[in-house]
């Protein structure tokens, strides 16, 4: 099966984000074509959840994983890290009070 360029697969999420009216932004941009791709979900409220696609060896499976969760600033700070191992890495922020990220939908995953 044929991958999707990092690019196409953000722009298609921020278009079902928008969709759904649910604000998100592009916070680093990373490698168009095999970056990897942070989400970060900011509740709006003081918290945060940062979110990563990793390899399920159980299932054979990519997944979306919690990387950190918590208060905003040390989500942030995990986000840093990243970005220091991987500078390729795109960053999308979603901003949504209850909590809606979309990345366990169809297509997402």
């Amino acid at each position: 099966m044929a991958r999707l360029t990092s690019r196409f697969w953000v722009d298609a999420y921020l278009a079902r984000l928008r969709f759904a009216d649910i604000p998100a932004f592009v916070v680093a941009h990373g490698d168009d074509t095999g970056g990897a791709v942070l989400v970060k979900l900011n509740t709006l409220d003081g918290q945060a959840t940062l979110f990563q696609r990793s390899f399920d060896l159980m299932t054979d499976t990519r997944v979306w994983a919690e990387l950190a969760s918590g208060p905003e600033r040390d989500v942030d700070d995990a986000v840093t890290r990243q970005r220091g191992f991987d500078p390729d890495v795109w960053v999308i922020e979603v901003e949504d009070r209850q909590g809606r990220h979309l990345l366990d939908q169809d297509g997402l995953a």
